[in-house]
């Protein structure tokens, strides 16, 4: 029993981050004087550092100690891979990013990864068998079965392949794997706009569109693992070809060609979903009206995921929703004009971790749903 306390203590520190003992008392059931007893034990073991004061009658918060592990996020992008390494406290200690060709081989851009995972370990005096996990996010569904990347991923490069599997052989550490919208979910309900939710619709607009879906504070997945794939809901059977091969997907309407080809003729080829936002800002009509089309159409798709789900709010994250309430709020009305009564003031709201998101979240994958601990602290690099 005493072991069992123990175990669901440093889960509730791990999931969580720092929690004052109060707070850790009612999460688990246990009483106070239990906890504190645990706490004891675990501090005279190396397992907590003291955080900061948690108000001023709870005194001081609990945390893990750096010497407990760390988790790695990895997060592959439409052009790019970042890589984060963090305390079980939740706290991030390095991040990098590095560029990579859209046309990119799954196997190249693991090298790469690999290589980042292995430069910031060594930055932050961190040994691999002190990682308790590696959290790895790709944008497109995977496919639970097989493990492989389903065909409508962004990256062409990795339909096909089995990520978990590339990544371990890198690396040798224990490697989980989502789609990119559901590691925005998990860090928006960690770190952002979603905390203390237990039913979120997370959606990204960037590249594609898609969503992540966390029922009773646990990711949901489908049963074949694609759940989420909103981009492909279809809006208008008459609308254009998707690259999905379907007519009049979401995304057909509110993804990054959607928005960038109506404007090029003007801005030019090489105009950017982040340049849109800026000038839309700077108040550009017609950057602001493809902006507000996309709203609209995420909307109708938004609202039929409220009807089916209602969530206790919606997050929209993503490259596009950098433009706020030129997105939010023709989103917003959308919702409320074809969501029905129970659901139509859903809260939408933008969420707070911008491009770090999906990294974050592949962090957090380790902290919530890993159950891999290591045997026993140890100093730092040792």
């Amino acid at each position: 029993m005493r072991a069992s306390n123990r175990e669901r203590v440093l889960t509730l520190l791990r999931t969580r981050g720092p929690m004052s003992q109060a707070d850790l008392a009612r999460a688990s059931g246990l009483s106070p004087a239990t906890i504190s007893s645990i706490a004891r034990d675990l501090r005279e073991a190396g397992w907590l550092a003291d955080g900061e004061a948690d108000g001023p009658s709870r005194g001081r918060a609990l945390a893990l100690s750096r010497s407990a592990g760390v988790a790695v996020g990895i997060d592959f992008g439409h052009s790019h891979v970042r890589v984060a390494v963090a305390d079980l406290a939740h706290t991030v200690l390095a991040e990098a990013e590095e560029p990579l060709d859209v046309d990119h081989e799954a196997h190249e851009g693991v090298a790469l990864a690999g290589r980042l995972v292995r430069t910031l370990l060594g930055e932050v005096g961190v040994a691999a068998d002190r990682v308790t996990g590696v959290g790895m996010g790709l944008p497109g569904p995977l496919r639970r079965d097989s493990g492989e990347v389903g065909d409508s991923a962004i990256l062409p490069g990795w339909i096909g392949a089995r990520p978990e599997q590339l990544m371990h052989a890198e690396l040798g550490l224990p490697v989980r794997v989502e789609n990119d919208a559901n590691l925005g979910a998990l860090a928006e309900i960690v770190w952002g706009a979603g905390r203390d939710c237990a039913d979120l619709v997370y959606v990204k607009v960037a590249t594609g569109v898609g969503a992540g879906l966390v029922l009773s504070g646990r990711l949901y997945h489908g049963a074949g693992g694609t759940a989420g794939e909103i981009g492909h809901v279809t809006i208008d059977e008459a609308g254009p070809v998707c690259r999905c091969g379907n007519r009049g997907c979401l995304e057909a309407f509110a993804g990054a060609d959607a928005v960038l080809d109506p404007l090029r003729r003007r801005h030019g080829d090489r105009l950017t979903l982040r340049q849109v936002v800026l000038q839309a800002q700077a108040g550009d009509v017609g950057c602001q009206r493809v902006i507000a089309d996309a709203g609209r159409a995420l909307g109708l798709a938004v609202a039929g995921v409220c009807n089916l789900l209602a969530p206790e709010r919606v997050v929209v994250g993503g490259e596009l929703a950098r433009a706020g309430d030129l997105l939010l709020d023709p989103l917003r009305a959308t919702v409320r004009r074809s969501a029905i009564a129970a659901t139509r003031e859903i809260p939408v709201v933008a969420g707070v971790l911008g491009e770090r998101a999906e990294v974050l979240g592949a962090v957090a994958l380790v902290l919530r749903e890993s159950q891999r601990f290591v045997a026993e602290p140890t100093a730092v690099g040792g």
